[in-house]
């Protein structure tokens, strides 16, 4: 399909977004139900770059979680140009400890060759996955702000249309920062508010949250909760200047979050962060400090969701 043919497809979105729902009404809208168990439960990989599929899923299936969040990008687990040979792999992998990819981190914000956003797209909607999170986008500061934001709607545009003829939903991290779209929360939502949260939505991070809006968090989590698309957990600690990652409960996010999360009923993912974690995960030593680290972390989500 052409381009411009997308651009005119999006314009007949509301057509199809009954039957796009109906394929990840469980993974996409920020569903709100009784009982807060019914979240998926996962956790990012990054860290455990460098180890087998085998391995990560084996040690995702000793945390008692639902799935994995893992880097599918340049650098990460797989390579764009091997998503059709290695992502089969792992995701089977995951199978066999019962396990899903409910988060896909890609390096895309763009639909384009460079990205192979088609390639890795169809692949992972092939084999189940129902949703990814996007490439940020950077603001050139020496430049007008508001244009910039609105160049990207096109782009936005595109790969949203693109994302529902597929089945897999986009979502958008808010990174903290001086230069990144999504810092000051309202940028991206003024953009995303155009479109339903099954077509696009936000993985919503508390630790880049109050890093960049302090006590305000409750302002940024009620403006955009109706598009929330998953939630992560992560914290930080101040070391001068600098926001530092630590252990859940031992720094600056405040269990207030999952109270909200709570009240709200949100009933979609969340993603336990845990990248203030550093060594080679083969090194036996290394990864039985990632194993303590994840439990640690876990038993501190679990306390505050209430699920403990």
């Amino acid at each position: 399909m052409s381009l411009s043919s997308r651009r005119s497809f999006l314009q007949n979105a509301s057509l199809l977004a009954g039957s796009i729902a109906a394929g990840a009404a469980s993974t996409s809208t920020p569903a709100f139900a009784a009982d807060a168990k019914t979240n998926k439960l996962c956790f990012f990989t990054k860290h455990l770059q460098g180890l087998s599929y085998d391995d990560i899923a084996g040690l995702a299936s000793e945390m008692g979680v639902d799935g994995v969040e893992s880097p599918i990008r340049p650098k990460g687990h797989i390579e764009p140009e091997k998503v059709e040979d290695e992502l089969p792999k792992y995701i089977e992998a995951l199978k066999k400890q019962n396990l899903e990819m409910t988060i896909l981190t890609s390096g895309i914000n763009e639909v384009s060759q460079e990205q192979r956003t088609e390639a890795v797209l169809r692949t992972a909607a092939k084999l189940g996955v129902k949703r990814f999170r996007m490439l940020y986008y950077k603001y050139d500061l020496t430049q007008p702000i508001w244009p910039q934001l609105q160049a990207v709607k096109p782009k936005l545009k595109d790969l949203i249309q693109l994302c529902q003829e597929i089945g897999i939903q986009p979502l958008f991290q808010n990174h903290s920062g001086k230069d990144y779209f999504g810092a000051p929360i309202w940028d991206i939502y003024s953009l995303m508010q155009e479109y339903k949260a099954e077509q696009f939505s936000f993985c919503y991070d508390i630790f880049h949250s109050t890093v960049e809006g302090g006590l305000q968090w409750p302002l940024s989590a009620a403006l955009t909760s109706d598009h929330w698309g998953a939630i992560y957990f992560k914290d930080f600690k101040w070391e001068g200047r600098k926001a530092e990652g630590c252990p859940l409960g031992q720094g600056q996010v405040s269990p207030d979050f999952a109270k909200l999360l709570k009240k709200n009923k949100y009933a979609g993912p969340i993603s336990l962060h845990v990248e203030y974690l550093t060594g080679d995960p083969k090194d036996p030593a290394v990864l039985k400090g990632f194993r303590e680290a994840h439990l640690r972390d876990f038993k501190v989500l679990k306390e505050w969701m209430g699920w403990a």
